[in-house]
């Protein structure tokens, strides 16, 4: 079939560690026909969403993961979404109002027939840091608020806890107060803009030294491995984009119980891809843009995390024909 990946540029790719591209080396292995375009490049127009798209092939030795060029793409041309098999939203966040206008725009396409995942309305209803309050049961304690007094009030029933905004990607804004509370009234402002936004406060989870973890889910079921993201130095990020160390492992009893709890439910959304965040126990974002880690798993495991994604989006595209 098909594919249509919208995406960030193709060639900012860092092919050794892209996600996006572990799924379109898969596909075109299996015989799928590739296309790529940018959120600009849709467009709504005689009732119908269309896409200024490029055909695009790989080409090098797949082996060769520093490569460059790494594909080809042919001349742009103009299709209606409806005419893929398959379109995979893969722009990476900030969710902004572009990101919400792209899913608005793929919605619309949805309707006139475009088979699209993640489903663009389950996209737009799944905070990636507010869903986590749909299962309370694996949820530290939490708040979210504008209202610095009770972000203080937090605080100091804690002591030790971790500041975030809710529309933050790759550990960015992340912060930790401790029991002095040192900077905190400077955060809380610049978290919140005095109080015009609202900011996320975590009780802090000491299990963060053994790694945030990645739990994926695809088509409703967990990939038996996490990748824990282990912070390095005196950081307390353990984001890869924060310098984190990656470690694939087996998932524990807890990891494999948070996914099956929320894997069907969420499959049953629109969301053929999630990636779930843990720290030790406890559930901490629901990832649902576009998820990551393929390449980490897939290299100290050898489990083929795309080939199960592949499989999973032939099984959701067929079902949508």
């Amino acid at each position: 079939m098909d594919i249509l990946f919208i995406a960030d540029p193709l060639d900012h790719f860092k092919i050794y560690k892209d996600t996006t591209y572990a799924m379109m080396a898969e596909a075109a292995r299996r015989g799928h026909t590739l296309y790529a375009c940018e959120p600009q490049h849709l467009a709504w127009v005689g009732g119908k969403v269309e896409g200024t798209v490029q055909r695009v092939k790989i080409v090098g030795d797949e082996a060769d993961s520093a490569r460059s060029p790494w594909y080809e793409a042919a001349a742009p041309e103009v299709l209606d979404l409806k005419h893929f098999g398959a379109v995979l939203m893969r722009k990476d966040p900030p969710f902004d109002m572009e990101y919400v206008t792209s899913t608005w725009l793929l919605e619309l396409a949805e309707r006139t027939g475009a088979r699209v995942f993640n489903k663009p309305s389950a996209i737009r209803d799944h905070s990636e840091k507010l869903a986590i309050g749909e299962w309370p049961q694996f949820v530290v304690p939490t708040l979210v608020t504008r209202d610095a007094a009770r972000l203080r009030s937090f605080h100091a029933e804690h002591g030790d806890v971790i500041l975030k905004p809710l529309d933050g990607m790759g550990g960015m804004g992340v912060f930790r107060v401790k029991a002095d509370g040192m900077n905190l009234g400077t955060i809380v402002e610049m978290l919140s803009g005095n109080g015009a936004r609202s900011v996320m406060a975590q009780k802090f989870i000491p299990q963060i030294a053994d790694g945030d973890k990645r739990i994926l889910l695809i088509g409703g079921q967990p990939v038996p491995y996490s990748l824990a993201r282990i912070p390095q130095g005196n950081e307390v990020r353990g984001n890869l984009a924060a310098g984190g160390l990656g470690r694939a492992q087996p998932l524990t009893e807890n990891d494999r119980k948070i996914g099956e709890t929320l894997g069907q439910t969420l499959f049953d959304r629109g969301l053929l891809l999630v990636g779930l965040d843990a720290i030790g126990d406890y559930l901490t974002e629901v990832n649902v843009t576009s998820p990551t880690c393929f390449r980490e798993i897939m290299d100290q495991t050898g489990f083929d995390v795309a080939g199960m994604f592949i499989d999973a989006l032939e099984r959701a595209a067929a079902a949508k024909q």
